[in-house]
């Protein structure tokens, strides 16, 4: 399914699209699935907006978190085959589950600010990747991602504060001027693989009537040591768990200084551990 021009495209920006990589029906059956359990009511795991509005659609539509722990159809699909074939190629290693997703976000929401993957599960060393896999079509209407292209050779970066109105995190990492996000469109069944140093995030879906769900998977590099306690138990691709070191603490972040009219990165102080991201 990867290509050596998706593998070249991956090392140099970071990131990539496997298109059509679940059919048409497996998608609206994980539609009804993940639809079905929300109607059930609270699930373990589930994440609210951290800064919750007044008629905010994402209270009556709060994304789910580990659900692997306890649905079988999303420990199915978090250890998928095709998963691990293209996780592999562009790791390069063997890749280990930490975290399952579900983003509902229903017309109305609002997005989420700018971040790195690797800021909330501090793999160590190496990184993070994550499978973001279109339950529906994406598109800048109902809120697609929006990645920086070449981040992936950041540092994790201090965070800023965020504009709410706009996103369900209070948090955010500042680009320098004149350095923004694209977007990636997508059709359901498409995945998109980027790297644990991506910055990505999205803008609020001001459509009328349209969802934007996505499956998530998140995974670490077999050589990691260390990856956060929320994250654990590890699991290899066949479903065996994978003994590792947790992290309780954060670790140095960078921000962005001016050098001789250049824009750079400088590491300082530290950044604690947190929980929430797309």
């Amino acid at each position: 399914m990867v290509t050596t021009q998706d593998k070249e495209y991956y090392a140099d920006n970071g990131y990539a699209v496997v298109r059509g990589m679940f059919s048409p029906d497996e998608c609206a059956a994980y539609r009804d699935h993940f639809m079905s359990l929300r109607a059930e009511g609270s699930k373990p795991g589930d994440m609210v907006a951290d800064t919750q509005k007044s008629g905010d659609p994402l209270k009556s539509f709060p994304r789910m978190v580990h659900m692997h722990r306890w649905d079988d159809n999303s420990l199915k699909w978090v250890l998928d085959p095709r998963l691990e074939e293209c996780l592999t190629a562009f790791l390069g290693t063997e890749p280990l589950a930490v975290q399952t997703m579900l983003y509902f976000k229903p017309a109305g929401a609002r997005g989420q600010a700018l971040h790195q993957d690797n800021f909330y599960l501090r793999a160590q060393p190496g990184t993070c990747m994550a499978a973001w896999m279109a339950l529906d079509d994406c598109d800048e209407e109902n809120g697609c991602m929006r990645i920086v292209p070449g981040s992936h050779e950041w540092p994790v970066l201090c965070t800023t504060e965020a504009d709410t109105e706009a996103s369900f995190t209070n948090v955010t990492v500042p680009l320098p001027e004149g350095m923004n996000a694209v977007p990636v469109t997508m059709k359901a069944g498409d995945v998109l693989f980027f790297n644990g140093s991506v910055v990505h995030g999205s803008y609020p879906n001001v459509s009328k009537d349209r969802f934007r769900r996505s499956l998530i998977g998140h995974y670490i590099e077999s050589r990691a040591e260390r990856v956060t306690e929320f994250d654990q138990p590890v699991l290899r691709m066949d479903g065996t768990a994978f003994e590792i070191e947790g992290v309780e603490e954060g670790g140095p972040c960078g921000v962005w200084v001016d050098h001789c009219g250049k824009s750079e990165i400088e590491l300082v102080g530290q950044q604690a551990v947190s929980v929430g991201h797309e």
